[in-house]
């Protein structure tokens, strides 16, 4: 019976067997469903965080082939032109200021002037030439506002900016390196393709889409400046306040100020909100639900910088890229346009597209320069020759006020080593920099032109056989005022490589981090003594004498030790006295004095005085407050002044130089003082 083929009697169905027939299958169904839970639903929490928050499927970057596809979606190019004109605008201001064009004729005027390229042969042309770089940059700038001739435009723009960006480190900064790279990622895109005069001339490129890439780059270098902003203030050194301080004085913080007293700004808001504000606000800016509520955050904090800080075209450039995270089309509503017609044509063709070979490619490219300005802010480990007390060059790490120095001494001495003359050199006699004053490379830069511009100027009292020795004594961040470099080498002869450590560079005295409350404390009752009196931390290196002469408009001076072991002599006393923490001694004024750090660990110790010429004259502290208070909160028609003012400085160097190309009339320069 077991292989009989008849069919055996089967049962009705009747409603409560398929009812319970759906319920065991329901039942098997939910058992199942519980076994692949888990996996199933992060997966669908992903896929619905992607596609509501951040407005994309998961799956456009599950593959190279759809992550292509995402890339070359079409989208309206009207906010990009919008950003394109304001980008133009705004490098047309800051060629006249950051870049140096209304002090053309010092910066390259001067045959004598430093400068200091990246690149060894580098060189700065005779100045009428600059004026022509200058002018080509400017021309530029006015192409990419105008929209007119783009690509070209572009050109004109990058090649001499790069170039004065590239001669002289000194100049450098985070936003000088944004500019030129947002310059360079708008030269491939199709930012012309809205609001410019190739759209007006051309009507075949008015109102075309572009594919979504030319975005992303703008959008991905914008969010890689806020995220490694974020990163960099992340650390200790930030944190703890010391980076920037008495920044809670300005008006700005009014409104805190009923709340927290200054210090509780200087830590709370200007540090521990800047270093979150840093780090969130881009991923804010990419979720759509949250972009409306902190877009006011994000236009108030750059705002408010452009307030705070010297630091030209950058918050109106960042604001110029907030539109960037909202829809392409945002220009035409507002304007009443509608939406792009050739976006909506033919969708499904569009959607039904697989991305070649060359588009593939250009997604590799794009990937690849990601992947470099990931990678770029934390590469130093391989460039050990430009890290000193900081990592890199400042300029591509994008850590923006982490650092804050305060420069007291600098004295460059030049030795005759025929006749063994000893010569001061004022340290700004051949440039208005002093970064070159904190790094190693920059100040063998410094050095070797100093000797190049004293043998071509054939001084008669100093021969061809020099040394050059820099003595540089500044703090960071609130630290002790200590030396740079090794004073004791000769930077002609000094070694230096950008793969290598620097030997001779001195390294910042972080063991010392500790006593930073204390010379907060201490420096607040020595300011409390008097209106006239205050106070200089210095920490040294073993061996190491500091030479110190006490101007005669300095009274009540004091030697105190707080660390470590030093010898101390004068120019009148032979004698000399050994001090230990702890102690103190009084400074006569108007002599020499030396201060040798004995044994195998720095000393720290501290100046006292007060100062005779203010106590004589009257003035006081609380005056030179006042007269802060007395200049205008908003200064916008004095900034507009100085703009204007410096804008026809800029515009007079072209003309001079064109004028000196084309007909030989005369420059005429301005002459810096030099001793």
């Amino acid at each position: 019976m077991a292989n009989s083929k008849r069919k055996l009697p089967t049962k009705a169905t009747t409603p409560e067997n398929a009812t319970a027939t759906k319920d065991l299958h329901s039942q098997s169904k939910k058992s199942a469903s519980e076994k692949v839970s888990p996996v199933a639903r992060d997966s669908s929490l992903l896929r619905q965080f992607f596609r509501e928050c951040l407005g994309h499927e998961l799956s456009n970057f599950t593959s190279l082939s759809h992550f292509t596809s995402w890339l070359q979606r079409p989208v309206d190019g009207a906010a990009l032109g919008i950003f394109r004109m304001l980008y133009g605008a705004a490098m047309l201001i800051d060629i006249a200021e950051e870049r140096g064009g209304g002090q053309l004729d010092v910066r390259f005027g001067e045959p004598h002037h430093c400068h200091f390229p990246l690149f060894s042969g580098m060189r700065a042309l005779p100045y009428p030439m600059m004026g022509c770089v200058y002018l080509c940059m400017w021309l530029g700038a006015w192409g990419i506002t105008l929209g007119f001739r783009f690509r070209v435009s572009c050109v004109a723009f990058l090649v001499p900016y790069w170039y004065i960006f590239l001669l002289d480190k000194p100049t450098w900064n985070n936003h000088s390196y944004l500019f030129g790279l947002a310059g360079t990622l708008l030269l491939f895109t199709q930012a012309e393709s809205y609001c410019s005069l190739d759209s007006w001339l051309h009507p075949c490129r008015r109102s075309r889409c572009i594919p979504y890439w030319n975005y992303f780059l703008i959008k991905f270098q914008f969010f890689v400046l806020y995220l490694y902003a974020g990163l960099k203030k992340f650390s200790l050194e930030w944190l703890s306040g010391y980076a920037m301080s008495n920044l809670s004085h300005h008006w700005v913080f009014t409104p805190f100020r009923q709340m927290l007293d200054s210090e509780m700004i200087d830590l709370l808001i200007v540090h521990w909100f800047t270093a979150v504000f840093d780090l969130s606000i881009a991923f804010f800016m990419t979720v759509e639900r949250t972009r409306l509520l902190v877009t006011p955050f994000m236009l108030s904090f750059h705002l408010m910088n452009s307030r705070l800080f010297v630091i030209g075209m950058f918050p109106w450039v960042c604001l110029a890229e907030v539109p960037l995270f909202f829809s392409p089309d945002w220009p035409r509503k507002i304007w009443g346009g509608g939406s792009n017609p050739l976006l909506t044509s033919h969708p499904s063709i569009e959607a039904s597209k697989q991305p070649g070979i060359l588009a593939r490619m250009r997604t590799c490219l794009i990937l690849g320069y990601c992947a470099l300005q990931l990678f770029l802010p934390y590469s130093h480990f391989i460039t050990k020759g430009y890290n000193n007390w900081t990592n890199g060059l400042y300029g591509y790490s994008w850590d923006m006020m982490v650092h804050s120095y305060d420069t007291l001494q600098t004295s460059i001495q030049v030795v005759d080593n025929e006749s063994r003359q000893v010569h001061n050199l004022n340290p700004y006699a051949f440039t208005e920099y002093d970064r070159w004053t904190k790094y190693a490379d920059m100040a063998v830069q410094y050095a070797k032109c100093i000797e190049e511009n004293l043998r071509v100027g054939q001084t008669a009292d100093i021969g061809s056989n020099i040394s050059v020795y820099f003595d540089i004594w500044c703090s960071m961040n609130g630290r002790f005022q200590q030396r740079s470099f090794d004073p004791r080498v000769d930077l002609l002869k000094a070694k230096w490589s950008p793969f290598e450590s620097t030997s001779w560079s001195l390294p910042l005295l972080t063991e010392l981090n500790h006593m930073r409350p204390k010379l907060r404390t201490i420096e607040t009752e020595v300011l409390a003594w008097n209106n006239y009196s205050d106070v200089i931390f210095v920490a040294d290196f073993p061996g190491l004498t500091l030479t110190n002469f006490i101007s005669p408009d300095l009274i009540n001076c004091t030697l105190t030790i707080l660390e470590g072991n030093v010898r101390y002599r004068n120019e009148n006393d032979p004698e000399a006295y050994f001090l230990t923490a702890g102690k103190s001694i009084g400074l006569e004024s108007n002599i020499t004095h030396l201060v040798t750090t004995i044994g195998q660990r720095p000393a720290s110790y501290l100046f006292t005085y007060t100062n005779k010429t203010m106590m004589d004259q009257g003035i006081t502290i609380d005056d030179k407050a006042a007269s802060v208070e007395d200049r205008s909160v908003l200064p916008l028609w004095q900034e507009f002044q100085q703009r204007l003012s410096n804008y026809h400085q800029f515009l007079g160097h072209i003309a001079n130089c064109m004028l000196y190309l084309l007909y030989d009339v005369p420059i005429p320069l301005a002459v810096r003082e030099r001793d």
